[in-house]
Parts: C-alpha cells; structure tokens; sequence
C-alpha cells in the first residue's frame, strides 16, 4: 500500500515518512539492513585484486578474484551449473577492462587475435561508457558482464563455443533468479552454437571432452523439452566405448527420468509395437521374396 497515512503531520515536521509499510517495523528493517552489510563485508573478505594488462588498449586495471581457498559447493545441477555457498565465483568470471570496454571470460581474456583488436575499438570502446561497480558483485552484475562478454564475442566473431558458454553462463545466472523465461532463451542460444562447436571446432571445448559434450547437448535439449532428441545425444553417450562412467550415468539417469516423467507409456508402447510390426513386416517381405524365386 503506497498511501501516505500520515498526510498531515508535515507541519509538525515529518515530511520524509512516505510509502510506510505499517506492520514491517522500522527495527526488523534496520536489522535486514544489518545482516545485509555483514554478508557483503564478509563476500569481501574472499576477494583480492588481480592486476592486469588489458590487450586491447594497455591500460591496466585490478580485476576482482575469489580466494581458491573460499570455493564451498553446494551442489551440481544436470546440465554442470555448480552452486556455491558463501560467494559465487561465477559473478567473478568475466574480466572487463572500464578504459575501453573490452570484456571476456578470463580464460579467454587473452587470447584475442591482434587483427581482431581494431573491432573492439570501432564497435565497442567508441560507444563506452565506464562504469563503476561496487566492491561485491551480484546476479545482476554478473548477467550485466556477461552480457558485455557476449557482445565483444559477436563484434570480433567469435567460434561459436565462446558465444555459447556465455549465454550458458547467462542462462544459469537466470536460474538463480528464477526468472525460468530468460534462462530458457539463453539456453536455447547456448545448445545452438554448443551443437556448431560440437561439429566445427576441435576438443576439449572449456574442458569438456567430445562425449561430455554430447551429454551436455542431450541435457539442454531435455530442459528445452527436446525430448526425443535428448534421448538421441543420451543414448549416443551409453552407447560409446571410452565414455567416463560418470558422464554415462548421468546420461543413463537422464533417459530414464525423461522416459519415467515426459514420455506416457501409450507412447513407448506404441513405438515399441511400431518396431515390432516393422519387423515383422520386413520378415514377411523377405519370406515372400525367397518364396518367389524358390516355389
């Protein structure tokens, strides 16, 4: 409720006391307050600076790192998103430089081609705005940067892995937000060059091996509710020699909670008796064509 209850009492000189929520007291709030700068002070004491020298324009910046030594996880989602306790080291992967605008993954922050530098400063530093950012980043810094990371991908034309592992970055930064609308853009953008790099580009693609690849675009495709062509990239997994066991029992655990969860059983039957009928169809087929030339 926005409406000022206590219109009236500005004479008496309370004139700042509006859009009050009567029954959240001014104590409980202090206290959120509170808590919330303790949390950040402590986020902070897992960070140091790392100086470096941007390749772009050579200006050198302190880019923010966590300590090794403060990574807690918490858990893996299916589709490799690591959640962590205390801080998140994902908000701290990109390295931007705020002289000239120039942003990637820190583990391709160097790697930009000479020739490729001239676009950076023609399409993004001749349009940069330097921005400041607090001491402790957050989701929405993180998507900002990412997004930033995106863009100087697309300006230099990037191969399709760095596009695509940043808009996967993207999408699981959505997830923390549950904002499932625009986790599942990015996902959608990230299974499409995955899919290019898959077939274009040589392995490992960010550490992961031909068959952990084929895992992961069976995964995407099943949170894209590609269901039959995650059971494909799933099965393509099992099916492999070579394979780590862990990578193809997550794939055998993922074809059977799709089967388990998406698929009716009207449906698995029906195909079944589809094969079944087809190949009983072909031995009838072949029945009768030795019969023709051997009656």
């Amino acid at each position: 409720m926005n409406d000022n209850i206590f219109s009236g009492l500005e004479k008496l000189g309370f004139n700042d006391i509006i859009n009050v929520d009567l029954y959240n007291d001014i104590k409980t709030k202090k206290e959120k307050s509170s808590d919330n700068s303790k949390k950040i002070s402590k986020q902070g004491s897992y960070l140091y600076n790392k100086e470096i020298i941007c390749p772009v324009c050579n200006t050198a910046f302190k880019a923010k790192a966590v300590k090794t030594s403060s990574y807690r996880v918490l858990s893996r989602d299916t589709d490799f998103f690591t959640r962590y306790a205390v801080i998140n080291p994902y908000f701290y992967d990109i390295w931007l430089c705020n002289s000239c605008g120039y942003a990637s993954m820190k583990v391709d922050f160097f790697k930009i081609k000479s020739y490729k530098i001239n676009e950076i400063k023609t399409s993004i530093t001749s349009k940069w705005k330097p921005r400041e950012y607090p001491e402790v980043y957050d989701v929405d810094i993180a998507i900002e940067r990412y997004k930033l990371a995106l863009l100087n991908y697309y300006v230099i034309e990037s191969v399709a892995s760095k596009k695509a592992m940043a808009c996967l970055k993207i999408a699981w930064m959505y997830r923390l937000k549950n904002d499932s609308k625009n986790e599942l853009i990015f996902l959608g953008h990230a299974l499409t060059g995955i899919e290019e790099a898959f077939f274009k580009e040589d392995f490992p693609i960010y550490g992961m091996d031909r068959y952990t690849t084929m895992y992961l675009i069976g995964e995407l495709n099943h949170k894209l509710s590609n269901y039959d062509k995650a059971l494909l990239w799933f099965s393509k997994v099992i099916v492999q020699p070579g394979v780590k066991y862990k990578i193809k029992e997550l794939a055998r655990d993922q074809r059977e909670y799709i089967k388990l969860n998406y698929l009716s059983e009207n449906k698995i039957e029906s195909k079944e008796n589809e094969n079944e009928k087809s190949t009983k169809d072909h031995s009838i087929s072949k029945k009768n064509f030795i019969n023709k030339f051997f009656k």
